[in-house]
């Protein structure tokens, strides 16, 4: 009997954060090796149906990294970086169309589908509701390996999202997911950030979480202890000491932007572990680390 109990257990666990979040939208940036491991993808979109199902509404916004260099080394381009930025030109921006916007989008779409929810797939470029303007020059290392500024081509950095057609959609009982293309003022197609674009449009729904899936733990103190909390106001501090280092770094102060725009909570958890999403929301103790802005609970 004790494995039936401790079932019950873990229900009664989440029954309080179930009751919280009802109504309340969740955004999830999905990405890292929980898009490429068959068995955690399965897992995703089940957790991602169970939380529409007990009245959470949900948003998907995904990477695809890997599938794009995928796509490029088969047609002979090589794929560039500066700052951390894909440099896009015009042949890569096709290509991130294609599989961000295509593919990936749909691949994401009919697992949902297939697990019992009901998801519709768009990037930015529908009804123009994520716009930016293309990035500053970043710092880079040139062809005769001298530091340089680069341009970044057709990179965007969000300057708005307008919710309606994604607030829309969670009405109508959807799961929105989102591949992270905008549009700038001319209509271009722009290569965002997918960490980047779901803080965005997170802030701009209102919504009471930010999920980043990494592939990592999560935050980490200078002795490699996770750090299951941290406050928003100390992200600035935890990366100029250095405790906070590499990748971190741009997913902390998408962190601290998301709660600025008025996000209560931003979580960054390790996708690779299975259901670290529903273990995350609905436990006491979680098993990443929660990034709390000021005066949320």
């Amino acid at each position: 009997m004790r494995d039936p109990i401790e079932k019950a257990a873990v229900l009664h666990e989440a029954l309080p954060y179930i009751r919280r979040f009802h109504k309340r939208t969740f955004v999830v940036k999905y990405g890292g090796h929980a898009m490429v491991d068959e068995t955690l993808k399965e897992s995703f979109a089940r957790d991602v149906c169970l939380l529409r199902y007990v009245g959470i509404q949900v948003v998907v916004v995904h990477g695809g990294g890997p599938q794009i260099d995928d796509l490029l080394s088969r047609l002979g381009i090589a794929p560039a970086f500066a700052a951390g930025l894909r440099v896009t030109d015009e042949r890569t921006m096709e290509v991130v169309e294609m599989v961000l916007g295509g593919k990936v989008n749909q691949d994401i779409v009919g697992l949902v589908c297939s697990h019992g929810g009901r998801a519709i797939g768009l990037s930015g470029k529908d009804d123009h509701f994520i716009r930016a303007r293309p990035e500053e020059p970043a710092r880079g290392v040139g062809p005769d390996g001298e530091e340089t500024l680069v341009d970044l081509g057709r990179v965007g950095r969000v300057e708005s999202v307008d919710p309606t057609i994604v607030q829309r959609l969670m009405q109508e009982g959807f799961i929105p997911v989102i591949a992270p293309i905008a549009v700038d003022e001319a209509g271009r197609a722009l290569n965002v950030n997918a960490d980047t674009a779901a803080a965005a449009v997170a802030a701009a729904l209102g919504a009471a979480k930010l999920v980043l899936m990494t592939d990592v733990a999560g935050v980490k103190d200078r002795d490699g202890k996770l750090l299951s909390s941290v406050r928003a106001q100390d992200i600035g501090e935890l990366i100029a000491t250095g405790v906070v280092t590499g990748g971190m770094i741009p997913k902390l102060q998408c962190a601290l932007e998301a709660t600025r725009g008025g996000v209560e909570k931003v979580h960054v958890i390790d996708g690779r572990a299975r259901h670290a999403l529903l273990l995350e929301i609905f436990t006491d103790r979680g098993v990443g680390t929660e990034i709390r802005r000021a005066g949320a609970g």
